[in-house]
């Protein structure tokens, strides 16, 4: 058989060899690495047999892939140390996470607490070190739900009601077997750290009306070393929690009376908000775009013209009837701004028509999703639409993504990947608009401009939007965290759908493309990355206060308020500490406020007109002339430095 290498190479085996035996031919170091394979597209167990030509790829532990499966191993591996300690435990699900994996379980009327986590974990090294393989065995459905019924796991024989023969499969290493589809690793010997972290109460199938399960959450890697560098980033994350944050540097509160998932922005957040939409205004201008602004409501009939309903009803907050009308809160800016595009006649001369606006949405998130400013039900989105013709597609799209290569420059962003989203040709007519053609051709388009760009991306089916393809923006903070930025959307539906048009140059009409863009993505998920990516130590021309006057006593308290009457006429943003507190007091509590300079003034700054100047985190910086230390303040809030 022939098998076909990511590299291009292509190279003949017997018919049968698995992608282990693979492995060994090529290098027997690299077989002592590879946990799985990618067969055609589907990972596959390394001891797997290949029946026939095939693309093949050996996944590592370097691989996306190659992680899930080593995950989704451990999590067996661990619902094996669970049964030895609790006889007549009955499982539920045990998937891979993005970091890690957890199992549901059900313990009967007993309980685990920490203490129990830490002897599982001591268990599970035990097993691990057995080098136990991971055995797969195909299993006809009346020989599974007999296996099941037999140990009474009303869990099991639930999903198997969902199986058909053919496609069942159970697992087992050491004395544990599960129903499972796979894949795993060779064996349990590869697992060399082990940490569970959490234990949580989690409904069976996610319904309150069900039985409460215990879930444990727990991560592994392939050396110590390995965990060690995690959990000294976890510590560093809890640090860096944008909810943690937030409430120490007054930047937003939530209010039981407002409701979840709303936050109330206080003037120090505020202030960041109006720095970034500064920014954006500024930046979308230079490029062309033209401010727009539109209600918080909308008739139920546009949200029907735009498709979004039903598509989207379970997001959007109930309607309100007012006048025989049905009236939702916007949800999305998008089909307000269709409107303004049609309101006027437009030709190719107005083309590329370019509308900005930072607009409010609502979206009704399941409680159980709200998390702090990640996931909320008021955002206030950095939202524009491009109306173009297909000849000026490419260049407007490119410059979209340039636009976010400036933002990452500002805001230090060295790590990042666009996500190519892409429809499924299955779900046409469904979740996607039946236009296969338009798809291919939208696609095909983004795809080239991406590559042409030299941009990293990734492919990723069955993402898209309803009514085209689009670009997520995956980027990474200073510790390695992944956050969804923003995102950049083809649709070549709603221009049909809203009866948009232009006159081309022959003075026919023309139906435009549009371009769906938010950079910077919202106030609430932008600045809540910006929290944990700066730790709270906002840059100068981002920061609330950017700096803090500090005089040694109250008998320099007139020449702090001419110097901050100086500070303010230069417009910035400054504060006196006048508490009757010492010095070093006053240096303390302004650096636990992250404020970016703090100028101490006592007799002889007083007497020079000069400040002695201290830099956030870095301590003293030297005493210098009062009028320079603004000039090289307003330098660096100007050039957002």
């Amino acid at each position: 058989m022939r098998i076909s290498f990511p590299d291009g190479a292509v190279r003949e085996y017997e018919n049968g060899s698995s992608a282990l035996d693979i492995a060994k031919s090529i290098s027997e170091g690299l077989a002592r690495k590879v946990l799985a394979a990618q067969v055609n597209g589907q990972v596959w167990d390394l001891s797997r047999p290949i029946a026939d030509d095939a693309t093949l790829k050996l996944l590592t532990w370097d691989d996306a892939e190659g992680k899930s499966t080593f995950w989704h191993s451990s999590a067996h591996l661990m619902a094996e140390a669970v049964e030895s300690l609790f006889p007549g435990v009955k499982f539920w699900v045990g998937p891979a996470l993005d970091k890690g994996f957890y199992y549901d379980m059900d313990l009967g009327d007993r309980k685990m607490n920490e203490e129990d986590l830490l002897i599982l974990e001591k268990k599970m090294n035990e097993l691990a070190k057995q080098n136990n393989p991971f055995q797969r065995k195909e299993i006809s459905k009346a020989d599974a739900v007999k296996y099941f019924g037999e140990k009474g796991d009303e869990y099991k024989l639930d999903l198997l009601q969902n199986l058909e023969d053919g496609g069942i499969t159970l697992y087992s290493q050491g004395n544990f077997t599960d129903l499972c589809r796979g894949p795993h690793i060779p064996h349990t010997g590869f697992i060399k750290a082990i940490k569970l972290t959490s234990i949580a109460g989690a409904y069976w199938k996610g319904d309150e009306k069900n039985k409460q399960l215990t879930r444990v959450y727990g991560v592994t890697f392939p050396s110590n070393k390995e965990l060690d560098e995690y959990l000294a980033m976890l510590e560093e994350a809890k640090k860096r929690d944008h909810r943690k944050l937030g409430k120490e540097l007054s930047i937003y509160t939530m209010d039981d009376d407002v409701g979840p998932g709303l936050p109330l922005w206080m003037p120090n957040g505020t202030i960041i908000i109006e720095e970034l939409e500064a920014l954006a205004k500024e930046t979308e201008t230079a490029a062309g775009y033209k401010r727009v602004v539109t209600p918080h409501i909308a008739k139920e009939s546009m949200y029907l013209t735009s498709g979004h309903l039903p598509y989207y009803a379970d997001s959007m907050f109930p309607p309100m009837e007012m006048d025989g009308e049905k009236y939702y809160l916007k949800a999305m800016n998008c089909p307000h701004h269709h409107k303004i595009f049609d309101a006027e006649q437009k030709s190719y001369k107005d083309l590329p028509y370019r509308i900005a606006e930072y607009g409010t949405c609502y979206r009704y998130e399941q409680s159980g999703e709200l998390f702090g400013l990640m996931r909320v039900r008021c955002l206030h989105m950095n939202d524009a639409h491009i109306y173009c013709s297909s000849e000026d597609f490419a260049n407007e799209f490119r410059a979209v993504n340039d636009m976010y290569l400036k933002y990452f420059k500002i805001f230090g962003i060295d790590k990042y990947v666009m996500r190519l989203s892409l429809h499924d040709p299955a779900k046409l007519g469904q979740k996607y608009v039946n236009e296969p053609q338009l798809w291919q051709e939208t696609e095909t388009m983004v795809r080239k401009v991406l590559i042409e760009s030299n941009i990293p991306f990734v492919e990723v089916q069955d993402e898209a939007a309803f009514y085209g393809p689009k670009i997520d923006v995956q980027i990474w903070s200073a510790i390695g965290r992944e956050f969804t930025l923003a995102t950049n959307q083809v649709d070549f539906n709603s221009g049909n759908k809203f009866k948009l048009s232009y006159t081309n140059q022959n003075n026919q009409p023309e139906v435009p493309l549009i371009i769906h863009r938010a950079p910077l993505g919202t106030h609430e998920r932008f600045i809540g990355f910006l929290l944990e990516h700066y730790a709270g130590k906002f840059p100068l021309w981002l920061a609330p206060v950017q700096v803090k006057i500090l005089p040694i006593s109250d008998k320099f308290m007139d020449y702090a308020k001419t110097l901050l009457g100086k500070l303010k006429n230069a417009d910035i943003r400054a504060e006196i500490d006048d508490r009757s507190e010492k010095i070093g007091k006053k240096i303390r509590d302004t650096e636990l406020l992250k404020v970016p300079y703090m100028l101490v003034i006592g007799e002889k700054e007083m007497n020079e007109n000069k400040v002695a100047v201290r830099k956030q985190g870095k301590g003293d910086a030297g005493t210098i002339a009062t009028e320079e230390f603004i000039a090289a303040a307003v330098h660096e809030i100007k050039e957002r430095i």
